[in-house]
């Protein structure tokens, strides 16, 4: 027990130190409803989502029988298609990063929900912001 302590211990300071020793990165006590949000038309992943996904490693590191599920959401805008696409280009986004920090591929799965499921009904920028994003729960 103590062994598997200690390495969990120095794989997370291992991980802290690649990152630059970033104090920003945690683990959450629970992956449900953990989200990263995206700029208008993108699926780039923004430092303060890679701060997030990195502590989603960090937790599915620790809790290795955890398996998850990463929807891409947007907003309103644009086509039921195009949205679907950009929704997977997303989630895959989202996923790449915790598959960098050693996740099996195969405990992650991804779904494009497009526009189907804003998180905030409404419209305009404040309204839109939340809506693009890439939700992770555990499945």
């Amino acid at each position: 027990m103590k062994i598997k302590n200690f390495a969990l211990l120095a794989g997370t300071a291992g991980l802290l130190a690649a990152c630059g020793g970033s104090s920003s990165i945690t683990a959450p006590e629970d992956l449900n409803n953990q989200r990263v949000f995206f700029a208008f038309n993108s699926a780039e992943i923004s430092d303060s989502a890679r701060d997030n996904l990195l502590g989603q490693a960090l937790y599915m590191k620790a809790n290795e029988d955890v398996k998850v599920q990463i929807a891409g959401n947007c907003d309103e805008r644009g086509s039921t298609e195009y949205n679907l696409a950009l929704g997977a280009r997303r989630a895959n986004a989202a996923k790449q990063v915790i598959v960098k920090e050693g996740i099996d591929a195969k405990r992650i799965s991804t779904i494009s929900y497009g526009k189907e499921r804003p998180l905030v009904k409404g419209t305009g920028e404040d309204v839109w912001k939340f809506n693009r994003n890439a939700t992770t729960t555990v499945k």
